[in-house]
């Protein structure tokens, strides 16, 4: 294998690769990049087993500028985190690389020589193959919002294996992604295609998810494939493969109330604030408990104390409040991570009453729903 590449398209494909590499995997062949040279260009591959991702490096842009020059063509898997790092550093924009016997590199830019022990490529796993497939498309700055207003509620026990990721459900013309780790959960919906949609179910792991998100472009659609035990996640010049996690999601439908007792509209921001004020004093308690209880006038209380700091108050004017008096407590860590992730100037928070679920949904119309599970205290 011998060719010449230009520095920052092979840099740009090496971190978005790289992501699937798992320091902890005990196999050497997995802690190396997979390099396959075609005339066609190159195409760079790593895993960790679990997620492959792959990105190809045409031989020439749409006008014709060359990227890559290929003089022979070949594979070899060199050691990514080296590669990574030396790639970053080196002085010039074209760089030199050649195998040489026993699949050693010798990597050249500008007046520095760089000698790599690479691996054989023929012991890197095989990319998936997808037979059975459903495909749907989706713009990548949708399902980039919709994977960060979900995946924060995944579990992190493996105790429930299947609640560490994220539920995708498509119907005919919408794509749901839900997650819960049964204290809360997270649900938003978007519409997809023309209504010709083959339904589709299937669970992805929230970890990758978080690399995923990392690498979908602002610009561009995300082309979705899914098959029994594979999702492909392909996207410009790269492609992110994952395995379906196994078992069945629980049904979460039974548990979100429809109707409730009381409800109010109040600012994000402003009860984000009075929340995260209360939550310092919460935190100390290590118990991360808030109390909100509305009061005459329109108006919110939030409060938190701690035994041996003090206490905190603070009451906010609410936009409306309706229904039956509310005075409940709730971890104040997993609002705050809603309020993060809701894009509404306004919120609506409905309660059934005190050890029943409050859901928070954005007042702008999205389809998103919030659930969290109040605490039950001895005032």
């Amino acid at each position: 294998m011998k060719i010449t590449i230009l520095k920052h398209w092979l840099n740009e494909a090496m971190q978005h690769v790289s992501k699937a590499i798992n320091g902890k995997n005990t196999l050497p062949i997995l802690s190396g990049i997979k390099m396959d040279v075609t005339a066609q260009g190159v195409t760079l591959t790593a895993s960790d087993v679990e997620t492959t991702i792959q990105a190809t490096i045409p031989a020439a842009t749409e006008d014709g500028a060359q990227i890559v020059t290929v003089d022979e063509p070949g594979s070899v898997v060199l050691p990514a985190k080296l590669l990574v790092e030396m790639i970053k550093k080196l002085p010039k924009e074209e760089v030199h690389i050649e195998t040489e016997v026993g699949f050693a590199a010798l990597l050249k830019s500008g007046k520095t020589k760089i000698n790599m022990v690479g691996m054989d490529p023929e012991e890197f796993p095989a990319v998936p193959a997808l037979t059975e497939e459903r495909s749907f498309t989706i713009a990548g700055a949708d399902i980039r919002d919709m994977i960060k207003e979900t995946v924060f509620a995944v579990s992190t026990s493996e105790q429930s294996p299947i609640l560490t990721g994220v539920l995708w459900q498509l119907e005919p013309s919408k794509l749901t992604l839900l997650a819960t780790d049964r204290h809360r959960l997270a649900q938003t919906a978007a519409e997809v295609g023309d209504g010709d949609n083959a339904p589709i179910k299937f669970v992805v792991s929230g970890k990758m998810l978080n690399e995923l998100i990392k690498v979908i472009p602002d610009k561009g659609d995300v082309e979705i494939t899914a098959t029994q035990s594979q999702v492909l996640f392909e996207f410009g010049r790269t492609r992110l493969y994952c395995r379906i996690l196994d078992g069945t999601y629980p049904d979460t439908s039974k548990i979100i109330p429809t109707a409730f007792k009381s409800e109010l509209v109040v600012s994000t921001k402003a009860i984000n604030a009075a929340i995260d004020r209360a939550f310092l004093l919460a935190r100390e308690e290590k118990t991360n408990i808030v109390r909100l209880e509305t009061v005459e006038d329109n108006a919110v209380t939030v409060s938190s104390n701690s035994s041996g700091l003090g206490s905190v108050s603070e009451q906010l004017e609410a936009e409306s409040i309706t229904g039956d008096p509310v005075r409940i407590s709730f971890n104040s860590k997993y609002m705050l991570d809603v309020l993060k992730v809701i894009d509404s100037d306004q919120i609506n928070i409905g309660f059934t009453g005190p050890m029943q679920p409050i859901i928070i949904k954005p007042v702008d119309g999205k389809d998103s729903l919030y659930l969290i599970l109040p605490y039950r205290t001895s005032n």
